[in-house]
């Protein structure tokens, strides 16, 4: 499955990304039909694990919530993520932000503050198709702040992050790895086909050219950034099909870990059956 820093870092420190095949099954014995498959049945429990989570927010008798955060290359599959996992459980319980370039008015206020305004409540599962995370890899690869503020926010994610969690937040960030080769065959599929026009962007192309700087910039995310609260996990993206039965594996993880159930009834349920009875 895919594969959870915590632990590593504990013990190495550091991280290479050459070494990580973006191409992996992790934790996946079988073929691509049988994930495809599997991935049905994910989503039906992960369904009735999302209602009994939004029907306890609903009710006020849990704090529970998620934030899936992706994060990645272009192409790495961000978009195709919220669409078949996020796609799987009732939209009233997902909450989705695509966070652009800072408006000026999010410009007067640290970079946080917009995505604060963002945090999923209670019952609610966040999908945030980047994050707060492009303000430490753009912000240090095009240089849009010195580099004494990319430092600070390195720490000041961390304690946002686990003041999301110490209020029943769970976190769930994925890194989802591609490699160069993997990126040029999906932009030229693009190129190839005129219905996926409207995915291409020859902005991509410029910021290719930095993916050297782009992976620097993810190794010290994924050193400096993965807490007990907050883990990363990198997530073999080179086979599209193995990236989203990963992902929403660990998404359904997460919410048995929850051990969820109904919330009970607020109200006499025998006398309310009684009064309906009576009418």
């Amino acid at each position: 499955m895919a594969q959870t820093l915590g632990s590593q870092l504990a013990t190495t420190g550091t991280i290479d990304l050459s070494t990580y095949d973006s191409r992996a099954t992790t934790g996946f014995k079988d073929k691509k039909a049988e994930a495809l498959d599997d991935l049905v049945a994910i989503g039906e429990e992960l369904s009735d694990l999302q209602e009994k989570l939004f029907a306890g927010g609903r009710t006020e008798s849990s704090h529970s919530k998620i934030l899936l955060v992706l994060q990645g290359m272009d192409t790495s599959g961000k978009g195709g993520l919220v669409r078949h996992v996020a796609g799987l459980a009732d939209p009233q319980g997902i909450s989705i932000t695509s966070f652009k370039k800072p408006t000026v008015d999010e410009l007067e206020h640290d970079f946080l503050w917009r995505v604060e305004k963002a945090l999923p409540e209670p019952g609610m599962i966040g999908v945030f198709d980047r994050s707060h995370y492009e303000d430490v890899l753009i912000g240090r690869v095009r240089e849009l702040a010195d580099p004494a503020e990319i430092e600070r926010r390195y720490d000041a994610i961390n304690t946002f992050e686990k003041a999301f969690a110490d209020t029943g937040g769970i976190l769930i960030k994925c890194f989802l790895h591609i490699s160069a080769d993997d990126q040029k065959e999906r932009l030229e599929a693009r190129l190839d086909d005129p219905t996926k026009y409207w995915k291409y962007n020859p902005g991509d192309i410029d910021e290719r050219m930095l993916w050297d700087d782009y992976q620097d910039a993810y190794v010290t995310v994924l050193e400096r950034c993965s807490t007990k609260a907050a883990p990363w996990n990198i997530v073999p993206s080179g086979r599209k099909w193995y990236r989203n039965w990963a992902v929403a594996t660990l998404l359904v993880e997460q919410l048995r870990g929850l051990d969820l159930d109904w919330p009970d009834a607020n109200f006499d349920v025998e006398g309310e059956k009684a009064r309906l009875a009576a009418m």
